[in-house]
């Protein structure tokens, strides 16, 4: 089996995704179809001994829709309106126009005005009219009713048959007019929809400056290779994943982590893609191009996102499909009670499942496009859904909850020593220790601007400590068992979950250092805001010791669970899905990953392991928990607005239907009021478009 990807142009409305994938899906060898409305394009899982690029392309065709050749295939998204402005300026200008002809139509309907139009023009000539403004639309409902489909503008067009039958060519034209706002409306919605895969797009540079036999030469980053230095300068994107083998620079990182502050970089850091160097050049080694950067995956994502159906979404699908008969036998009955043409047309025109297809869609993408602006990475709509409903939320503590770097958080001197003095002597002995917690101590001292001495005699023992000569002094540093003596407030700092140092000068205890994994300051705001949106219990799962855990666990107000291995977590996640609870993780490490994979939704922190982000269903792309309750927000947000948008096709479509049927929506009416689904869900939708 294979895996392939194509472009697929033409596609404009949700109905669009079903019959490409009706059409790709029925040939013979393909396994898997997905097909994304914002990326414009097709992922296909097939057998190529039994199906090629040309049965694709003539599938795609036949769906009435097309497969670009050559070069340009590539960048099927590209084309389109660019501008965000002259969208909004579209779609005020179809609003205001939408509004001017209902107007016109209520008042020209009051005073006759349609009635001296069409005896001025005959009938024949207005039925030319019609087929000429309405010649697209017509003929894709051919093409559909050839391949046996039914779509949205199939009913509007019965419903235009009608009422040319029966004379009423202006009542005609004015369905056939409302029809083609419809579609540039919902054209505009897909095209807002799309903008965050085209302005994520649009972010990485095209080429890069690279070494190469002694000088800098300006290649295409296609022609990259793996291991090569490139050479960004001040002003310019870093064009690769890469680490920095030479200079100093301030980045602004965001585009990828959604961090507002540049971030300092020098020999051995992280770059990242369409990242922007903003002081000092920079010479970085490519360690990942193209689709494997950071950045190539968040395009990826966002683009496929769509993918991953919410249930629901798949509803309104399912309704859609059984709405179009629903209004043909209203219509039909209309006709068979009431005998009355002009209400049976009525009923055909005001019907439009346009708006249960992007009811949910829509609002989706909306939501996955702004989430990534802002640090947020969700792997499908249908997370947001049952994000919204969580009622748990299990926490992993190291490098999730804390940074993952031990830090000294007490230094406690005795017998008449400073804590300076102590902490000198304590970071100069471990001077040359590999050690985590040496490197704590140094850093702890660096922090406080005190010298640290070269230190002689350097003995280390793994599992107990140091010992060194230190301006003639000996000096041990290590556990109770590697120094003499205890202090008093040893049982204190060890209650509060503190890994601690014993400091020996010359055989006396002289002091204690206390150092703990540094929890993420915004953690406790993040958490209660986490049980303001609705999480019933939070819960730490930790493979540190109980004394570690339980005070930790004390500190945020959470329940605990210490000493786990990778299937206790899984264990954990699945004891409450039995209990019928929605149930989230949050971690970043490859003992994470399982426990990420089996939650209902899990979320990876930015800084974790690639199989932690792989496992996850969103990720961030910043280590800031204020991301996690935003996620939450977010996906309550959106799930209201979906219910918002169905809600409000729901009662339309059955005041209208009921209206029209009764006789007192005329079809000049029912063709003017039948775009209002589009409009009403576009200006709610795109309310997930802007901050919170």
């Amino acid at each position: 089996m294979q895996t392939l990807e194509i472009p697929v142009l033409g596609m404009d409305c949700a109905e669009c995704t079903e019959h490409v994938h009706k059409a790709i899906a029925s040939l013979p060898g393909v396994e898997k179809v997905d097909v994304f409305l914002a990326a414009e394009k097709a992922v296909i899982r097939l057998d190529p001994a039994q199906v090629g690029m040309t049965d694709l392309r003539a599938a795609v065709s036949s769906a009435g829709y097309s497969v670009p050749a050559g070069p340009e295939a590539g960048s099927a998204s590209s084309g389109g309106i660019d501008s965000r402005a002259y969208t909004r300026q579209v779609l005020t200008i179809l609003g205001v126009l939408f509004a001017v002809i209902l107007f016109i139509v209520i008042v020209g309907e009051g005073f006759g005005l349609f009635e001296s139009i069409s005896d001025k023009i005959p009938w024949p000539l207005g039925l030319v009219l019609v087929l000429a403004f309405g010649w697209p639309v017509f003929v894709n409902v051919a093409k559909a009713a050839w391949r046996r489909q039914i779509i949205a503008h199939t009913v509007m067009t019965m419903g235009v048959i009608a009422a040319a039958v029966i004379g009423e060519w202006v009542t005609a034209a004015l369905v056939v007019f409302f029809m083609r706002v419809g579609d540039y409306t919902e054209k505009f919605t897909t095209e807002r929809a799309r903008r965050a895969v085209k302005d994520l797009t649009a972010l990485a540079p095209r080429t890069a400056r690279v070494e190469r036999a002694g000088e800098e030469v300006e290649v295409p980053v296609t022609e990259l290779l793996k291991d090569e230095v490139v050479v960004v300068r001040p002003g310019e994107k870093i064009p690769v994943d890469g680490e920095v083998v030479s200079g100093l620079s301030s980045v602004d990182q965001s585009a990828i982590t959604g961090e507002s502050m540049p971030v300092d970089v020098t020999v051995g850091s992280k770059v990242f893609a369409a990242t922007m160097v903003k002081s000092g050049s920079i010479r970085a080694r490519v360690t990942h191009l193209g689709a494997d950067t950071a950045f190539g995956r968040v395009v990826k994502m966002v683009e496929e996102a769509e993918g991953s159906r919410a249930d629901v979404q798949r509803l309104a699908d399912r309704f859609s499909y059984w709405y179009m008969p629903v209004v043909a036998g209203i219509a039909l009955l209309t006709f068979i009670l009431r005998r009355d043409p002009l209400a049976t047309a009525a009923v055909l025109v005001v019907a439009c499942s346009c708006a249960f297809a992007l009811a949910t869609p829509i609002a989706m993408l909306a939501s996955i496009g702004a989430a990534a602006k802002r640090g947020l990475l969700i792997k499908g709509g249908k997370y947001l859904e049952v994000l919204s409903k969580a009622d748990v939320l299990l926490l992993d503590k190291t490098g999730t909850l804390t940074l993952g770097q031990p830090r000294i958080t007490d230094v406690v001197a005795l017998n008449g020593m400073s804590q300076n003095e102590l902490l000198a002597l304590a970071a100069s002995a471990e001077k040359y220790s590999e050690h985590p917690l040496a490197h704590a101590v140094r850093v702890e001292a660096k922090s406080r601007g005190l010298r640290v001495d070269n230190a002689s005699e350097f003995e280390s023992a793994a599992g107990f400590g140091v010992r060194a000569t230190v301006e003639g002094r000996s000096v041990k540093v290590g556990s109770a068992r590697h120094v003499n003596g205890e202090s008093q407030v040893a049982a204190r700092l060890e209650s509060e979950g503190k890994t601690l140092l014993f400091v020996e000068v010359d055989g006396s205890l002289a002091g204690v250092l206390a150092a703990a994994d540094t929890l993420r300051e915004e953690v406790p705001a993040a958490l209660g805001e986490m049980r303001k949106l609705g999480i019933k219990k939070i819960e730490l799962l930790t493979g540190d010791n109980e004394r570690t855990a339980s005070a930790l666990a004390k500190k945020l107000g959470v329940d605990f669970r210490a000493n786990l291995l990778p299937e206790h977590k899984i264990e954990a996640v699945k004891k409450y899905q039995r209990e019928g609870l929605t149930v989230v993780m949050v971690g970043d490490g490859v003992n994470d990953a399982p426990a990420l994979a089996q939650a209902d939704v899990g979320i990876a922190m930015s800084g974790g392991t690639d199989i932690a982000v792989e496992a996850g269903h969103i990720a961030l792309l910043r280590a800031d928990w204020s991301l996690v309750p935003e996620a939450l927000r977010i996906a309550q947000r959106t799930m209201r607005v979906v219910k918002g948008n169905i809600g409000f096709t729901l009662l339309y479509n059955a005041f209208g239907l009921t209206m029209a049927a009764l006789g007192f929506l005329p079809p000049i009416f029912a063709a003017a009021l039948q775009s209002l689904p589009d409009v009403g869900i576009l200006l709610n939708s795109s309310r997930l478009l802007r901050g919170r």
